[in-house]
């Protein structure tokens, strides 16, 4: 009896079930991004290495990053779900690959154009970008346009994935991203020392297309089937979703600019800051991409059939539950965290001549771990409902507050100015996304009572 009750309760349909399969897939694929960078500390130190090829690593995908959030994620990541659950809410699953195959096609030929005009003007911009020079300069533009060829990839692998989410088929989707780390981490160790700095991008390059096989081979077994589009490329739900992406544009956007803006005031330190404070953010999110993740993407998909159905009661009863039960465990995690950064700069073979600086950026950090955790669960539900505009707006301030805060503190604290910026972000969004979708919320519940 105990037994069913437990595999009913761990069942991918149920939202403790589905975080539990990400939590397990999400927290497997953290340790692959401790190994790959633990693989970049052993084989480029970053205390004696004058070209810093981890921090240049790091930086190149940034201007990739950005033109892949903003023209591409900012569709697939949270409004195409929704208008994939109604169907899948409605049993319509036609409709659900014509959708998927249209996206697929579209942000396919519209980033791979993007990226083409980038990769022929990287060399012109990248000095624009970051104050590398000399041989990491050149490196930057090397990474840089392969980084533009693996995104384009990712169009494709990450259109898979939501439909994924949406037909709750939680075990593939989490497993592929762990793909792709040893991807790079085999890279690093079997590449580097055959084809020098190059090994590691080109096992990121490697590891994604793994990472698109793999998801191809799952949506086609949940039920996918590529439709043709010979009289519709452009799904007519997709010219709808134009509207809702403008704001989430902006707010990715926002976000990966912010990142490439302090990644270009650390790496005018020395070469190897912009990969410490790197390590000691991916350290950071941990707790949120276990916890807060996993909790999110499992809900999203009911939270997306229960707006569908306007259903607001059961929304937000899942909201808070969800909430309650990410703050229950990212705030022992965060102190758990912060007790163990010796333990993170052991596992990191770092230098002792930057373990004072990763471990000091690492405390900082930690005090963001149940905001981050958090703002993934309320973000998830402002996409069930298909509004996007608050979550932008939240995104262009936070990174407003960010970068100067970031400028105005790095002449006198150097690397930790980067962590008190990115605290001070995730707290300022955690405020005003809580407080505005407590009112989006209270204002459709007293709709739905008038009629």
């Amino acid at each position: 009896m105990m037994k069913k009750v437990l595999l009913s309760l761990l069942s991918q349909k149920r939202i403790a079930g589905g975080a539990a399969v990400l939590a397990i897939t999400q927290l497997i694929s953290s340790g692959c991004g401790f190994l790959r960078d633990q693989a970049f500390s052993i084989v480029f130190p970053l205390d004696k290495d004058p070209i810093g090829i981890a921090s240049v690593y790091i930086a190149a995908f940034r201007p990739s990053d950005l033109l892949f959030q903003i023209f591409v994620m900012s569709c697939l990541s949270v409004v195409l779900v929704p208008f994939l659950a109604s169907h899948l809410a409605h049993d319509r699953r036609e409709e659900m690959n014509r959708i998927t195959s249209s996206t697929m096609v579209v942000f396919g030929i519209v980033f791979g154009l993007i990226a083409l005009l980038m990769a022929i003007l990287f060399p012109i911009l990248a000095p624009h970008m970051v104050k590398f020079q000399g041989a990491s300069l050149a490196l930057y533009v090397r990474f840089g346009r392969i980084a533009l060829l693996t995104n384009f990839l990712f169009v494709f692998g990450n259109t898979l994935g939501q439909y994924l989410i949406t037909v709750q088929r939680y075990w593939i989707y989490g497993i592929t991203p762990i793909l792709w780390a040893l991807g790079t981490i085999g890279g690093t160790y079997l590449l580097s020392p055959v084809i020098g700095s190059m090994g590691p991008i080109i096992g990121t390059l490697l590891g994604t297309v793994i990472y698109l096989i793999v998801r191809l081979i799952g949506a086609k077994n949940a039920g996918f089937k590529f439709s043709s589009l010979s009289e519709d490329l452009l799904h007519p739900e997709l010219r709808q979703m134009g509207f809702l992406i403008l704001p989430r544009m902006a707010a990715l956007g926002a976000l990966q600019l912010q990142l490439l803006l302090l990644d270009r005031l650390a790496s005018g330190l020395a070469p190897g800051m912009v990969a410490l404070n790197q390590f000691a953010s991916n350290f950071e999110s941990v707790i949120p991409g276990i916890v807060g993740i996993s909790i999110a993407q499992s809900a999203f998909s009911i939270l997306s059939q229960s707006a569908a159905k306007g259903n607001i009661a059961a929304m937000k009863k899942n909201i808070v539950h969800g909430v309650l039960f990410n703050l229950a465990l990212s705030i022992p995690g965060a102190v758990a965290l912060a007790l163990l950064t010796q333990t993170a700069a052991w596992v990191l073979h770092l230098g002792a001549a930057v373990v004072p600086l990763f471990t000091h950026s690492l405390w900082i950090y930690c005090i963001a771990v149940p905001f981050e955790s958090t703002n993934h669960i309320v973000l998830r539900s402002f996409y069930a409902t298909k509004n996007t505009l608050w979550p932008a707006i939240s995104s262009a301030v936070s990174c407003m507050v960010a970068v100067v805060a970031g400028t105005i503190l790095l002449p006198e604290l150097g690397v930790f100015a980067l962590a008190i910026a990115y605290v001070v972000a995730q707290v300022g969004q955690t405020l005003f996304l809580g407080s505005s979708l407590s009112v989006i919320l209270y204002r459709k519940t007293a709709a739905t009572s008038s009629r």
